[in-house]
């Protein structure tokens, strides 16, 4: 997906009816001073899709998924903790910080990502539906 201004952009495949992902999207809304990232909820048809076309359950909500694409338009799959550290680092400034986790076996990454993902409803709670983004960031949601 490349933006009009011909930067490279990436998508972040989130849980649309989940409290703390709904907080997530915010904060890198907030933070993503480039507009580099794109949204889409997996309870969404191109959210589905894009699941689906990276060999993930559209109906796990403990999917995550990050499509980054280069100048040439070519994609980049990450998933889980590799995609909540590459969203992270992707920020820039301060949050670069956040590679160093990858010290972190991705076997144990992932495995403490599941494990969260699995009690996010519990802790922080889940909509009935997914949230309608604002006016001013609709063009960043597919």
């Amino acid at each position: 997906m490349m933006a009009s201004d011909g930067k490279a952009h990436a998508i972040v495949v989130f849980d649309g009816v989940c409290a703390f992902c709904n907080g997530s999207i915010g904060f890198l809304l907030r933070h993503d001073n480039r507009q580099r990232y794109h949204f889409a909820a997996m309870q969404s048809e191109p959210g589905r899709r894009l699941l689906l076309d990276n060999g993930l359950n559209p109906d796990d909500p403990a999917s995550f998924l990050l499509v980054e694409y280069d100048q040439a338009g070519v994609p980049r799959i990450s998933s889980d903790s590799e995609a909540a550290l590459r969203v992270l680092t992707g920020l820039g400034g301060v949050w670069r910080l956040a590679g160093v986790l990858r010290v972190v076996p991705r076997g144990l990454r992932d495995g403490m990502y599941r494990w969260f993902a699995r009690n996010r409803y519990r802790w922080f709670g889940r909509h009935d539906s997914c949230t309608i983004p604002a006016p001013e960031v609709r063009h960043r949601f597919l």
